[in-house]
């Protein structure tokens, strides 16, 4: 079979104007085209369609992933792709890929095999410079910052208490800590500093949470940047508006907050915009883009980063208390090779049958099941999603699994077939989303303390037994809890494993959550706990993905997947 990117290349595109105008009816005045192949929805039109009634919200999680991820992009695509098929009007909502991975190992994120969105290249490299504007606002704050103190400090802004990084779109291990202002006094002076990936940035999941551009700069001035100097009764919060930093930013960020329109290889819609990670972000891609997506079709497929104990847990504990977002149905991306990896099987056992494995790896999937159905009452769909090396006897374990469970299941084949490997997928996802009646439920109550919502989730959706901090941590919960009540957690931690230890597989229980640290992005809406050895500036494996990637005479990328 061809690589991703020899099918992307090969693929019949239509002009996104035209297919924009043709089968949702956007004006071409309301369209602004990065090329012939890409496009930014216009937010008048975007405010044009509020009255409009929503379709149903589709969430397209997975079990915790293998290092090469398990296809939910994959399955988001194919699954939009399947519904249109079968008559529905589906549109794919996802994220932008950030060039971290790109050139790392993971990868990009425009799905794969017949289950893409393209132009392939351009959506992974650069796309319309979303995640450039996000960078450059960011930057320009920390530039204004080292600049008011080098100006005088009217503010009184306390250098050791600076808490906003630089960024960059980039895994770069060796800006984790560096120190600035070095050469002179003309260079400012001299503290210690660091960057995050530009994924991590407040900036990223202020874009995502954004309602409009005056809510934009509202949440935009509301960044705390650090505290002033004083003792530590007397500290008080230094604001992006203080500065004010939020204007400018949002001038930067003004193409930016407009979402980006592309198609699947099939030549239907899809939505790309923002792209935070949901291993130390909040992990979903827009709240613009999704509510677009609900307004102009019947059924919209989006998903969250990585397993449901990150992605799906911040998309409801999140993007929807904060937004008023309503899902029907959750489809939880399994496949035989993370079965066989929580079973115990290592990289080069994937391809080799091991039924024992992956009856044992099903208590990775059976808890993500409980938690999706117990403590958010959704129903759940599992997308078994299908590779060349699976064996019969390996998938009939999982299937028969699933019936005996009540978990409807379907074996889809999108990658190697687009939409219609997916169309009993999807025909089960209308049913589940058709006889859905009761709201869905959340994790914590908005007023619990923010230390107890950590609790909550710790114990809940990871299988913990106790969550465990400094008492400098526990401090700044508690007096957080007081001055910015029901606001939400989002947990950075990492993606392979429900406990903070990425060894651990399966489904662990009675292991502790330790919270390392703890940010407020207040001008986000929630606060960040950083647990075990979670990075917010990855870096590149032995080998990266970048050493494959080139650009031939004719101009084409090769190697990219």
């Amino acid at each position: 079979m061809p690589s991703d990117i020899e099918i992307a290349q090969a693929s019949t595109m239509r002009r996104i104007v035209d297919l924009a105008e043709e089968q949702y009816g956007i004006p071409a005045e309301h369209l602004e085209p990065y090329g012939h192949y890409k496009a930014k929805v216009s937010l008048n039109y975007l405010n044009s369609l509020k009255d409009k009634p929503d379709g149903k919200l589709i969430l397209v999680t997975a079990m915790s992933p293998t290092p090469a991820g398990e296809g939910k992009t994959t399955t988001t695509v194919g699954l939009a792709d399947a519904l249109c098929k079968i008559g529905k009007k589906a549109i794919s909502c996802t994220r932008e890929p950030s060039l971290g991975p790109v050139f790392g190992m993971k990868g990009g994120a425009a799905g794969g095999g017949y289950a893409q969105v393209v132009p392939m290249e351009d959506i992974n490299l650069h796309f319309t410079g979303d995640f450039h504007a996000i960078g450059a606002a960011h930057n320009l704050l920390s530039a204004m910052i080292d600049n008011h103190i080098n100006h005088g400090n009217e503010l009184n802004i306390d250098p050791r208490l600076i808490q906003w990084k630089r960024v960059v779109d980039m895994n770069d291990r060796a800006l984790r800590k560096i120190t600035i202002g070095m050469g002179g006094t003309a260079n400012g002076y001299v503290r210690e500093d660091g960057y995050d990936i530009v994924v991590a940035s407040e900036v990223m999941a202020i874009l995502c949470l954004a309602t409009s551009i005056e809510d934009l700069k509202q949440r935009l001035g509301s960044i705390i940047i650090g505290y002033t100097n004083a003792p530590i009764k007397e500290r008080k919060p230094v604001y992006a508006r203080d500065l004010k930093a939020e204007g400018a930013m949002a001038a930067l960020l003004k193409d930016a907050i407009k979402p980006n329109i592309v198609q699947t290889l099939e030549n239907n819609l899809a939505f790309i915009h923002g792209g935070p990670f949901a291993n130390i972000a909040h992990g979903c891609n827009s709240f613009m883009a999704t509510q677009a997506s609900l307004k102009l079709g019947d059924y919209c497929i989006t998903e969250a980063g990585f397993g449901a104990d990150l992605g799906a847990e911040k998309f409801l504990d999140i993007k929807c208390r904060l937004t008023g977002l309503t899902p029907q149905v959750v489809v939880v991306v399994a496949s035989i090779k993370a079965l066989k990896h929580h079973g115990g099987v290592n990289a080069d056992g994937y391809k080799v049958e091991n039924v024992e494995a992956v009856r044992k790896g099903i208590a990775n999937l059976d808890k993500h099941l409980f938690n999706i159905r117990e403590h958010y009452k959704l129903q759940a769909v599992v997308s078994i999603n299908h590779f060349y090396h699976d064996t019969e006897a390996e998938i009939s374990v999982l299937v028969d699994h699933l019936k005996e469970t009540k978990v409807p299941g379907f074996v889809a084949k999108h990658w190697a077939h687009g939409g219609a490997g997916a169309e009993d997928l999807a025909r089960a996802v209308v049913a589940a989303a058709e006889g859905c009646v009761s709201p869905y439920g959340l994790v914590y109550p908005n007023e619990a303390q923010l230390f107890a919502k950590v609790e909550m989730i710790a114990t809940k959706i990871y299988g913990a037994s106790e969550v465990t901090a400094s008492d400098a941590v526990k401090r700044k919960l508690a007096q957080w809890s007081t001055e910015y009540p029901n606001f939400p957690v989002c947990i950075a931690k990492t993606q392979n494993s429900f406990s903070t230890d990425g060894s651990k597989r399966g489904a662990p229980t009675g292991h502790t959550v330790e919270i390392r640290e703890v940010r407020l992005a207040n001008g986000a809406g929630f606060v960040v706990a950083i647990c075990g050895d979670i990075m917010t500036m990855p870096g590149l494996p032995k080998v990266p993905g970048a050493c494959a990637i080139d650009i031939g005479e004719d101009g084409k990328v090769i190697g990219l997947f």
